[in-house]
């Protein structure tokens, strides 16, 4: 129960922070969405490199990129979050933080429908409704802003699309992250190398605070990481489910009542078709693992 609770813990710390991120971006400015995105990348591996050897897990690291499909998938995995992290950081810093809370409120939806693609699972009928509802909503938020919801859109498909290769991976949390980093840290180099050849880069030309902000990037990235990873291991998938919508709840706040954000009534509409959307579908999975569990226990008394 002690361990229970200490996940729990975890996991409202993971996702909590992972929710305050539209508070810490901006500060990052004036540099670019790529320019930060590419200072993440490189702090995180610095920060995941002292991880892996305060942990002893150079062996695990290595063992990683001695396994041909483990290096290719993450290879790939690390391609996508790439695009996840500079399409957030781009919408955060560019007043579209309602919009990608909308693309993590809607990715665990996405997330079933591409085991549905590209893994030729069934969705239940519940889960179907689901789905259902999450259309809807976007063709309304779509009519609402006058475009579809491109970075809500991203956002959802990339992580979906992440946590996809990170499951065919098989690899654990801090060793996946490492080798990601290290695959596109040279990219994220070379782009800084060419900032500050141009004279265009922002590190270390807007004062000493600034340049301290930057070194941070990677702790902010590796701290929420490592949270979740503690609490994936001490508490249910069901919590877990449950524990995620702390993250595009707090950005959907942050959005309204720091940032101003506007809200006209057919937002409103759009937001409140996806959170029908995800009661219903985080009822179906509670419901379907009572059962499972129900059925379980029946036979093995049988």
């Amino acid at each position: 129960m002690i361990d229970e609770r200490r996940g729990f813990g975890y996991g409202v710390a993971a996702y909590g922070l992972w929710g305050i991120f539209p508070l810490y971006w901006p500060l990052l400015e004036p540099a670019g969405a790529i320019e930060i995105l590419a200072h993440r990348i490189l702090w995180s591996l610095l920060t995941v490199v002292l991880v892996v050897l305060l942990l002893r897990r150079t062996a695990a690291v290595r063992a990683v990129f001695a396994d041909r499909r483990a290096r290719l998938i993450l290879l790939g995995a690390a391609a996508v979050i790439s695009v996840n992290w500079g399409g957030y950081i781009w919408g955060v810093n560019n007043d579209r933080v309602v919009e990608t809370s909308l693309g993590y409120f809607i990715n665990p939806l996405v997330t079933v429908l591409m085991g549905v693609v590209v893994l030729g699972e069934r969705l239940r009928r519940l889960q179907w409704l689901a789905v259902g509802l999450a259309a809807v909503a976007v063709v309304v938020l779509t009519v609402d802003y006058g475009r579809p919801p491109w970075i809500a859109l991203l956002l959802a498909f990339s992580f979906a699309t992440y946590g996809l290769s990170k499951k065919q991976a098989g690899v654990d949390a801090v060793e996946s992250l490492a080798v990601e980093t290290i695959y596109i840290a040279p990219v994220a180099a070379a782009y800084v190398g060419w900032l500050a050849w141009q004279g265009s880069s922002s590190f270390g030309t807007e004062g000493l605070g600034h340049a301290a902000l930057f070194t941070t990037t990677g702790i902010v990235t590796v701290i929420p990481l490592l949270c979740f990873g503690a609490a994936a291991i001490r508490v249910s998938m069901v919590t877990i489910g449950l524990l995620q919508y702390i993250a595009p709840i707090l950005q959907f706040g942050i959005g309204v009542l720091v940032y101003h954000e506007p809200m006209p009534a057919s937002r409103w509409i759009g937001f409140f078709l996806v959170w029908v959307a995800l009661v219903v579908f985080t009822y179906e999975a509670a419901t379907h693992l009572r059962r499972q569990l129900r059925e379980t226990a029946e036979s093995v008394a049988l």
